[in-house]
């Protein structure tokens, strides 16, 4: 598998106020023909998600979404009602 590094300061930017995103790849407003997929691989973002805030409902079809907590929470609830606490390390 070919490697590439893409810089912390080569990446796309967006801050929403609720998030503050780094895109590795084209994504959302930042588009950056060089950056299109890799692979299979659609969307590698660096998110920082405000406290008390997040994402509305909203569906993902045909992918997988992995989500690693480096700091505090997340609450994540899926199409069927699976509701699930992420935290650094562990997943209740």
């Amino acid at each position: 598998m070919k490697t590439e590094f893409h810089a912390a300061t080569s990446r796309g930017h967006a801050n929403h106020g609720w998030l503050n995103a780094k895109h590795s790849f084209s994504f959302a407003s930042w588009y950056n023909p060089d950056r299109i997929h890799f692979g299979a691989l659609r969307v590698l973002n660096d998110d920082i998600v405000a406290p008390s805030m997040g994402f509305s409902k909203h569906p993902h079809d045909n992918m997988e979404i992995i989500t690693i907590p480096l700091s505090g929470a997340l609450k994540h609830q899926d199409s069927m009602g699976i509701l699930l606490l992420l935290k650094r390390g562990k997943c209740k």
